[in-house]
């Protein structure tokens, strides 16, 4: 199981090269920034790619009702990302008939932009489809057993289609500070609202926390990401401070530097 960090997308684009600095001198595989309305994540992941030579720089991931294939390659372009390092992730959002709307959205990509597509999906339909004709999954608020499931699952998938294997991987919460702790137990309960979130929760048996790495020291974190070893192919760490500074989020990495 390799690791990476993952960041807010509204993370300032200075903090970002600072982190991504620090996880490539720590061997991590990639620095994750999400997406939310009025930010634009690929932007931010220049100045990554400006910091590092050889880090994988990956979005996870772009709502596919806000945004059209033609729009995110347009962005990827303005960017002028390496695409030899993009991880291009892309999901429903909110659409209705999300599967169908994932489906076409990879299909254009294909033919816009050079780049491995993984696909964030809540159920098993947006996840086929990430199997079947993306290059991966990336799965979200998952304990180890659950992950190790939908995993199986999108192994499977990809082998009936005669597809290659696909990768797999979990953004996983973290924080590694106590004062930090309450931060992210608010932003649990803020997704376990969101009907969505609540309906796969309840399918899945796990609530937020669950999926999440609660840590208050380096042995603690090392501990905790050695439960989701063999569950996926990669664990994104999305790091949660009490500040969003630099330092705090390197708390994170540092432990995980050979």
């Amino acid at each position: 199981m390799q690791i990476s960090i993952g960041l807010a997308g509204a993370t300032p684009a200075a903090t970002v090269a600072d982190v991504a600095s620090a996880a490539e001198n720590a061997g991590l595989r990639a620095l994750w920034l999400n997406e939310t309305p009025g930010v634009d994540s690929l932007a931010t992941l220049a100045a990554a790619a400006a910091a590092t030579e050889r880090l994988l720089l990956g979005v996870g991931v772009i709502p596919l009702d806000r945004a059209s294939p033609e729009s995110i390659a347009e962005r990827v372009e303005r960017a002028a990302l390496p695409l030899e390092r993009l991880i291009l992730g892309v999901g429903s959002g909110g659409a209705s008939h999300a599967a169908a709307v994932v489906e076409a959205g990879v299909r254009s990509l294909r033919d816009l932009v050079a780049a491995p597509i993984v696909v964030g999906g809540l159920g098993p339909r947006v996840r086929r489809v990430g199997a079947e004709l993306g290059d991966g999954v990336l799965l979200n608020w998952l304990p180890p057993s659950a992950a190790a499931e939908a995993r199986d699952e999108a192994l499977a998938q990809a082998e009936s289609a005669g597809r290659p294997r696909p990768r797999v991987a979990l953004y996983a919460r973290t924080a590694v500070d106590a004062a930090a702790h309450p931060a992210l137990v608010a932003e649990a309960e803020r997704y376990a609202a969101f009907p969505g979130y609540a309906a796969n929760f309840a399918r899945i048996g796990h609530g937020p926390l669950d999926g999440s790495i609660l840590a208050t020291d380096a042995a603690s974190l090392r501990a905790r990401i050695a439960e989701y070893d063999g569950a996926v192919d990669e664990l994104v760490l999305r790091a949660v401070t009490t500040t969003n500074a630099p330092a705090e989020i390197r708390r994170i990495i540092t432990p995980l530097a050979p």
